[in-house]
């Protein structure tokens, strides 16, 4: 059994990482760190726990945990880090945005691998850290590599995405508040989303001359959860070629649907699902990539990297039902 310990376990990413691993069948929750809810049980934060799972929040540490998954806010871990001693054995996955970049990825003894299983898996399989990507990252990323590992980005790509009130975390914010985001639609950080970097160093990986623009517009959506990205550019191959192209990138993806009909969120909401769909109109491309932005924007594929890196099949633990209705 692979021990497990979680710090920040109030917030939502904690709550979707303990619900998944309580029905993993090679793991062990040894511990869920919260210096808030020190004391209480699980179920004072995570409502949803309550009957299923007997366990409280500690203040305390295990040091030797088998792999330790930070749930912090962002910025928070490698402070975190520097202020305890966590054992060389012990595997880290970080949720938050402190290792995604390359200037960032190594952290005194310790050099992340950005965890995005469709880019990085022989990697990732043999990391000892893993620095798990952001949610409109993934969607965005998901939608994009195939054309870059085929050299066919070759022009601005324009970016749609609206995600659920759970990307904004469990913090209660204007933006957040029912009153606010209820009968409600709106943009924020146009232009300059944080994620913009991560896609761009992912791209590069693949396609090492795309010096054209990402043009994102994230927005906030009238629902918890699920980001449903769209995104468009120019390309002179036939649908038919691009489909083929995508579905040979993903043929050993498991989590990867490629397909050309209309797709909706709740395909994907509550799974590790990717599903993304293309469409073709004159010499441009759509692309409408779908996730859960709690799942295989964050614990989800936290898990699929930490089946990676125990010589796990991928998939362990993560054959999760959407909800279609």
């Amino acid at each position: 059994m692979i021990t497990i310990g979680i710090i920040g376990g109030s917030g939502y990413t904690a709550g979707e990482l303990i619900r998944i691993l309580m029905f993993h069948p090679n793991a062990k929750l040894d511990f869920v760190y919260s210096t808030t809810n020190a004391g209480k049980p699980l179920s004072i934060a995570h409502h949803d726990l309550m009957g299923d799972i007997e366990m409280n929040f500690t203040d305390t540490i295990n040091p030797n945990v088998d792999v330790l998954f930070l749930c912090l806010g962002h910025g928070k871990s490698k402070s975190f880090l520097d202020n305890n001693y966590i054992s060389i054995n012990t595997k880290i996955i970080d949720l938050g945005n402190d290792f995604r970049l390359n200037k960032d990825k190594n952290h005194y003894e310790k050099s992340f691998v950005y965890g995005l299983p469709e880019l990085n898996k022989t990697d990732i399989q043999n990391a000892q850290y893993i620095a798990n990507p952001g949610c409109f990252a993934t969607a965005i990323q998901l939608a994009l590599l195939p054309l870059a590992s085929n050299g066919l980005l070759n022009d601005d790509v324009h970016i749609n995405a609206t995600t659920g009130s759970t990307g904004a975390g469990v913090s209660l914010s204007e933006t957040s508040h029912f009153s606010w985001r209820n009968n409600n639609f709106s943009h924020y950080k146009a232009f300059e989303h944080q994620h913009l970097g991560e896609i761009g160093e992912s791209l590069h990986q693949l396609q090492e001359d795309y010096t054209n623009e990402l043009i994102f517009i994230p927005n906030r959506g009238d629902f918890p959860r699920g980001i449903f990205a769209t995104l468009y550019t120019k390309s002179e191959d036939s649908l038919e070629d691009l489909v083929a192209k995508y579905e040979a990138f993903y043929k050993d993806q498991p989590f990867v649907t490629v397909t050309t009909t209309n797709i909706n969120m709740k395909q994907v909401v509550q799974t590790n699902k990717c599903i993304i769909s293309l469409m073709k109109k004159g010499n441009r491309i759509l692309i409408t990539s779908v996730i859960d932005n709690l799942v295989k924007g964050a614990s989800g594929q936290a898990i699929q990297n930490m089946n990676l890196m125990f010589g796990l099949e991928e998939t362990i633990g993560l054959h999760l039902k959407p909800s279609g209705f």
